[in-house]
């Protein structure tokens, strides 16, 4: 079943990303790390359907987007950099995604932030902390990273910002891509879960990897889209 939603508010987060606010229908439900199926309802793009996940708490009066726009493609991300209050979206039910299976290592790559910044928001609201957790960030640039500053703010989280497409970052960023090398410190000291969210290579690498690190499967956590 699909539901309408009217944009109350759109603001940019990044130079390419930005923050959706709709008002919250009436029993609309989910839990912290689900998506929908979104599609806008300008003419000639009702059918283009993409999974974005809710990035507020689930208790609030509002559902909340953080999308990334990718203008080259001359898609679906293009056209919601360029809605305006008022105009309308349709999502479908909530559904799978990530689940919070305690603390541990969150490892997201560019827009596979998103689902990490529900689970963490809500997870601190509960516990008052978010001691035991780790966010681990690869992005192009460093411009290019999502709520640096209320990550950076959240009481417990460490945060490790890292790029792959700049040299020369600034301070409190490294240079690195996330592979062998780089993941093995964190699992020589980490014996919680490790959480994976990015594009699709990126996270079936680093699957793999954890696993050859001696990462149990059972502590390793991606996308679930049942």
């Amino acid at each position: 079943m699909s539901t309408r939603l009217e944009l109350q508010s759109i603001s940019p987060v990044t130079h390419d990303t930005h923050h959706l606010v709709f008002p919250r229908p009436e029993g609309f439900d989910f839990a912290p790390g689900q998506a929908v199926d979104l599609n806008l309802t300008r003419e000639g793009w009702t059918d283009e359907q993409r999974p974005f996940t809710f990035t507020n708490p689930v208790d609030g009066d509002t559902l909340e987007f953080v999308i990334k726009s990718y203008p080259d493609h001359d898609g679906v991300t293009e056209q919601i950099a360029t809605l305006t209050p008022g105009e309308t979206v349709e999502v479908s039910d909530p559904w799978g995604a990530i689940k919070d299976e305690g603390p541990g290592t969150f490892i997201a790559g560019g827009a596979g932030v998103t689902p990490f910044i529900s689970i963490l928001r809500a997870r601190l609201a509960r516990e008052g902390t978010l001691e035991g957790c780790r966010l681990i960030f690869s992005n192009k640039t460093e411009a290019d990273i999502i709520l640096r500053d209320e990550f950076e703010a959240m009481k417990g989280l460490e945060t490790v910002w890292t790029v792959t497409d700049q040299s020369d970052p600034g301070k409190g960023v490294v240079s690195m891509h996330v592979d062998r090398g780089f993941l093995a410190p964190f699992v020589e000291k980490e014996s919680g879960k490790f959480y994976i969210c990015g594009p699709d290579q990126m996270v079936d690498e680093i699957e793999a990897t954890l696993k050859e690190l001696g990462v149990e499967e059972d502590r390793i956590i991606r996308e679930d889209f049942d």
